[in-house]
């Protein structure tokens, strides 16, 4: 098993067994896999850049789409380019933005955090109720912001 597979097969088992359990919805699973899509693209479209000797996508842009859910999907394309590698000083905050975001995650699993979240869920459906007419999209917001509080009870 490769050293990436080592870290993004257990945080994805994590938030598979999060959401079934009732702690978080499917908005964070489809945020990492959002971001993860758009930081593999942009990677990839930085290597291209690199190789021609065209205008870079900015490291910055890389950190935040990291820090944003998108490091599984960077961490793959590091490898498979063979990109943003060898830079020290990138590894670093790369890695810490790795760190921010596993942090961020587990302490959605303690009780303040989740309450949190609870909080921030309710508020994007409420806006979304207050907003939206079209019952469907307003029932696809729902399922993606709500939380399987009732697992057990079925």
């Amino acid at each position: 098993m490769s050293f990436q597979a080592k870290i993004i097969v257990p945080i994805t088992l994590a938030l598979l067994t999060s959401y079934f359990l009732g702690f978080t919805p499917p908005l964070i699973a489809i945020a990492f896999l959002s971001f993860s899509l758009i930081s593999y693209y942009q990677y990839a479209r930085d290597k291209k850049a690199a190789i021609k000797g065209e205008w870079r996508v900015p490291e910055n842009t890389l950190h935040i789409l990291a820090l944003f859910c998108g490091w599984p999907g960077a961490l793959i394309a590091q490898h498979k380019f063979r990109h943003k590698t060898k830079k020290v000083s990138f590894r670093l905050v790369f890695w810490l933005t790795v760190l921010v975001n596993v942090s961020t995650l587990i302490w959605l699993h303690l009780p303040q955090g989740n309450l949190a979240l609870h909080k921030t869920m309710s508020a994007i459906q409420s806006t979304i109720d207050s907003q939206v007419s079209n019952n469907h999209v307003r029932s696809v917001a729902h399922a993606i912001t709500s939380l399987r509080t009732n697992i057990f009870n079925h």
